[in-house]
C-alpha cells in the first residue's frame, strides 16, 4: 500500500507534495473520526520523498507541523460546537471504551493529555475534539498542542527522510520515537526549571562580616 502511495506522490510537483502531506496530517486531526485518515503515513512518505531530493526536507517539516497544529485546532473547535452530539453518533459509539478512557486522561491531567495524544492514532483523532467539548481554555490547549505538533510533525517527517527506501521497516515505529523524542524534550524542560528555581531559592552573596 505503501509504495502506491510514494509512487503517486514523487509523481506530483513539489508544491503538491506539501499540499497532499499537509492536507492528510489537517483531516487527521480535525474531524473526529480522523483515525481514518493516514496522516502519519503521509507525513513519513514526504520524509522519505525529501530525501530523494524531490522536495525541501525543512519545507516539508514545516508544511507537516503547521498542518498538525491547526488542524488540531479545528478539532478543538469541532468538539466545541458539536462535541455531544458527536459522541451519540454510532461510529463513535463502537469506540466508547477508548473515547471513555480518553475523557478520564483528560480530565485527570488536562493540557498533558493533549500532548500525549498527539503520538497515538486515536489520540489525534480524538483528543482535541474531546478538549474543546470539555471546555479547556484555548489558550492552554494550544500550548500543549503546539508542541506535540512540533515534536510529532519533526519526528515524523525526519523518520521518512533518514530511513529512505527502508521506510517500510519503521513506519510502525514512528508514534514510539516521536514519544521518545518527547520524552527527551520534557525532561529537558523540567530539569531546566528545576535549576531556575534553585538559582531563585538561593540567598544573595554577600561579603564576610567585620
Amino acid at each position: 500500500m505503501l509504495d502506491p502511495l510514494l509512487g503517486q506522490l514523487t509523481s506530483l510537483a513539489p508544491l503538491w507534495v506539501y499540499l497532499v502531506a499537509a492536507g492528510l496530517v489537517f483531516v487527521e486531526d480535525a474531524v473526529f473520526v480522523g483515525f481514518l485518515v493516514p496522516g502519519e503515513t503521509a507525513a513519513v512518505l514526504v520524509g522519505v520523498d525529501a530525501s530523494r531530493g524531490h522536495v525541501e526536507l525543512v519545507l516539508a517539516v514545516a508544511a507537516v507541523v503547521l498542518a498538525a497544529v491547526l488542524g488540531d485546532s479545528a478539532g478543538y473547535e469541532v468538539g466545541r460546537r458539536w462535541g455531544g452530539r458527536l459522541l451519540r453518533t454510532r461510529l463513535l459509539q463502537r469506540r466508547r471504551p477508548q473515547l471513555d478512557a480518553a475523557a478520564a486522561r483528560l480530565a485527570d491531567r488536562g493540557g498533558s493529555a493533549v500532548l500525549a495524544g498527539r503520538f497515538f492514532a486515536f489520540g489525534r483523532a480524538a483528543m482535541p475534539a474531546l478538549a474543546g467539548a470539555s471546555r479547556m481554555p484555548y489558550r492552554r490547549f494550544l500550548a500543549w498542542n503546539g508542541l506535540g505538533g512540533l515534536v510529532w510533525g519533526t519526528a515524523a517527517v525526519l523518520v521518512g527522510y533518514l530511513a529512505g527506501d527502508s521506510y517500510r521497516a519503521v513506519t510502525d515505529r514512528v508514534g514510539p520515537v516521536a514519544a521518545g523524542l518527547l520524552a527527551v524534550v520534557v525532561l529537558a524542560l523540567v530539569v531546566r526549571h528545576r535549576l531556575r528555581q534553585r538559582r531563585h531559592r538561593a540567598p544573595g552573596t554577600s561579603g564576610p562580616a567585620l
